[in-house]
């Protein structure tokens, strides 16, 4: 806007105009929307999608507009607007995919394209501070479920998606042989891991239980979850947990709003 008064000017002393109207220059009207927003990213929730993105570099910014859409190629519907580069969507659904764009709009409305990165998020149930207990001291509260979100007996075949066992002083993550599970390493807290692993599954159908470490679960009946383990004493482990509804889907959190969704993971289901 301000380059575009400063050439006018310039055109009026060129062309030998000594006298100008005050107010049809005030009548001035930019009609050059902002650029589209970059960078956009997405953060898995509990029926909660929260976005961020970069700032426009534009002075007459006034805002941005929250756009969503069921594919990244279809039809976007506004859900809401902000004057800073952030916006939650609180209306999201657990186990439902939807896709994002922001636009930027100025103070004389104008307003940009969607932004082109792909953003997407498939909100999914999490929870905290979960306990379950040593399998040898008190089986029927050592395992949990996912799909019950409570803590299971050991050896429930129909819920039990993993147990915690203490052998010879060392803590395990125990699972079944139709389960899988890795380690995923030291993380600050629950949403630091954004997808499942497509490989190195323990072998040994456990993991050695370290405070401060993350680990994924592919479950039995193809979901996947992630714990991360805030405590280990004596008899119990304290953890955060996050499942995701959609069987397949091995997207936990979304890191950045580049990343394209992976290939489903296919497993059997387990027999009996």
């Amino acid at each position: 806007m301000k380059k575009i008064y400063t050439i006018s000017i310039l055109l009026f002393l060129l062309l030998g105009i000594t006298s100008c109207d005050n107010q049809n220059m005030n009548e001035y009207y930019d009609n050059v929307p902002p650029n589209a927003p970059t960078g956009v990213q997405v953060l898995n929730g509990d029926n909660r999608v929260d976005l961020s993105w970069n700032n426009n570099r534009e002075r007459d910014v006034a805002g941005y507009n929250v756009y969503y859409s069921t594919t990244y190629d279809g039809k976007y519907k506004l859900i809401g607007s902000t004057k800073n580069n952030f916006y939650i969507d609180d209306g999201a659904q657990n186990g439902v995919l939807n896709y994002y764009a922001v636009t930027a709009y100025d103070y004389n409305n104008n307003e940009s394209e969607l932004s082109s990165d792909v953003a997407y998020a498939t909100p999914r149930p999490e929870g905290f501070n979960q306990s379950i207990f040593d399998y040898n001291q008190f089986p029927n509260n050592s395992g949990y479920s996912f799909t019950t979100y409570s803590a299971v007996a050991y050896d429930d075949s129909s819920y039990t998606d993993f147990f915690f066992d203490i052998y010879n002083g060392t803590s395990y993550l125990d699972v079944y042989k139709d389960t899988d599970i890795k380690d995923m390493g030291a993380t600050t807290d629950i949403y630091d891991i954004a997808f499942a692993p497509e490989s190195g599954w323990s072998s040994t159908k456990d993991a050695v239980a370290i405070e401060g470490h993350t680990y994924v679960i592919w479950t039995w009946d193809n979901h996947f979850a992630k714990i991360r383990v805030k405590t280990i004493t004596r008899d119990r482990i304290v953890f955060d947990w996050a499942f995701q509804l959609v069987k397949g889907n091995s997207q936990l959190k979304v890191a950045t709003g580049e990343n394209h969704r992976r290939e489903s993971l296919q497993r059997p289901k387990r027999n009996g």
